[in-house]
């Protein structure tokens, strides 16, 4: 069973509003108590936090839907409901979050503590109390909460590291990290033994930093080959590169320089990574042919302004002067960062027109409308409530509908749809026929 997971699919759904209570006030000798029902809750949200204690998106592998709680209905006697329970889903620092349809990146959440809300909970419906007015003194319905957003992202995860370790498979970037610190990844003599990325802590003098093994990378990694489709993207958080090349290998046309180049080329094509520091190491000097191998090698490498180091990982030779320069390397990167700034929500708010709905011909017979005002009315009408649908009625015509579908061409009778076509309310339309007339609780004389 996989124990990392770098990429999954969330079903995530937020909280519906909790719906307003219609109520009267009852007690005895007080016959007009009048109305007193509360509103509902609002839903809860669902929240993506960064956790420095999580290192892996595996929970979410097994369990992809995720709901925040609902807001509850409120009651009689000015009692309003109860928020819902905010979700908060914790990720490791460096997640990505993306829109899983159209695949736009939401946010980058880096560093310890950010939050990003997800998914919204819908809001509560008013309760009679708060729709009560001196023309509608007790009314006799409520608003209905709102459903909460409900969608799909996808979390991708890229490592947060300092150096990250590039090279062949079996070139012993695992065996590294392992004689580095303290981390014990899968060590075995065959291609592919590293599956996921590892990450080890090294310290070298008063600098401490992270190393990450990116497994898998060989000809055409970039363009899905192997492993390296899958974790190239580890690299993009590091400052600092690191070629391990081997000097013992025994495969054909393979030897340091050309492992090099082409780990190179690769890292060129996936792109973004051409302005990171290289430092270059020399692998397994202590087989005798590796040894005399990376002699050759070096001054080529040197050539190209590339520090090179010979080291073996197995034989723990020549690692205090590769650890020492690669903190040097990380402790300049480190400074040369630019101060980070407190991210700033920037809101910007749709376009809706002046009137903040619009009024589309769909055919002979039928307009559509849409808008952010109407669709949310719609919503949180109950419709089997008379005078709940004669409110509705009036909040349009205030918000001007009815004057607009008579300058577009609708007549009595036409097919009015509110929201889009496929989940929209239809609805045949009548010109407003006058003021309502107080009536029976519950009730409209114009319906």
């Amino acid at each position: 069973m996989a124990d990392f997971v770098d990429n999954v699919l969330l079903h995530i759904k937020a909280g519906d509003g909790g719906n307003g209570c219609a109520s009267v006030h009852r007690e005895k000798f007080k016959p007009l108590g009048g109305p007193d029902g509360g509103n509902g809750g609002r839903g809860g949200d669902v929240i993506l936090e960064v956790d420095p204690n999580t290192s892996t998106l595996l929970e979410y592998h097994h369990r992809p839907h995720r709901k925040a709680g609902n807001g509850k209905q409120g009651a009689g006697s000015n009692r309003d409901g109860a928020t819902g329970e905010d979700l908060v889903l914790v990720v490791p620092n460096g997640t990505v979050v993306k829109d899983a349809k159209t695949g736009e990146v939401l946010v980058d959440l880096v560093g310890v503590g950010t939050r990003y809300v997800a998914a919204q909970g819908g809001f509560g419906g008013l309760g009679n109390a708060a729709l009560a007015n001196t023309k509608r003194k007790a009314p006799g319905f409520a608003l209905l909460g709102e459903p909460g957003d409900e969608g799909d992202i996808v979390l991708e995860l890229k490592t947060v590291a300092d150096v990250a370790l590039v090279g062949f498979p079996n070139a012993g970037k695992s065996s590294l990290i392992a004689a580095l610190s303290a981390a014990r990844p899968k060590i075995a003599n065959y291609p592919f033994t590293t599956l996921i990325p590892n990450l080890g802590v090294v310290t070298a003098g008063e600098v401490i930093y992270t190393v990450a093994d990116v497994p898998g990378l060989i000809p055409g990694a970039s363009e899905g080959k192997g492993l390296g489709h899958e974790f190239l993207r580890h690299v993009e958080r590091c400052s600092t590169i690191v070629h391990v090349l081997d000097c013992a290998t025994m495969e054909p046309g393979r030897d340091p320089l050309t492992d090099f180049e082409v780990i190179e080329a690769e890292l060129a094509a996936y792109g973004s990574l051409q302005d990171r520091p290289r430092m270059v190491v020399l692998n397994k000097v202590d087989v005798p042919d590796g040894r005399e191998l990376a002699d050759i090698v070096k001054p080529t490498l040197e050539e190209r302004g590339l520090r090179v180091f010979e080291v073996s990982a197995a034989a723990h030779e020549g690692l205090r002067p590769f650890s020492y320069a690669m903190a040097e390397m990380v402790e300049q990167a480190r400074a040369e960062r630019p101060v980070e700034e407190p991210t700033r929500l920037v809101l910007r708010p749709k376009q809706l027109g002046e009137t903040g709905f619009s009024i589309r011909r769909v055919n002979d017979g039928m307009f559509q409308i849409t808008g952010e005002k109407p669709e949310r009315w719609i919503r949180q009408t109950d419709f089997s409530n008379d005078e709940a649908v004669g409110y509705l009625a009036d909040r349009l015509e205030r918000l001007g509908v009815e004057d607009a579908l008579i300058k577009a061409g609708a007549t009595a009778g036409a097919e009015v749809v509110i929201g889009s076509m496929e989940n929209g309310y239809i609805f045949d339309w009548q010109p407003s026929m006058g003021a309502r007339v107080a009536g029976p609780r519950g009730t409209d004389n114009r319906i």
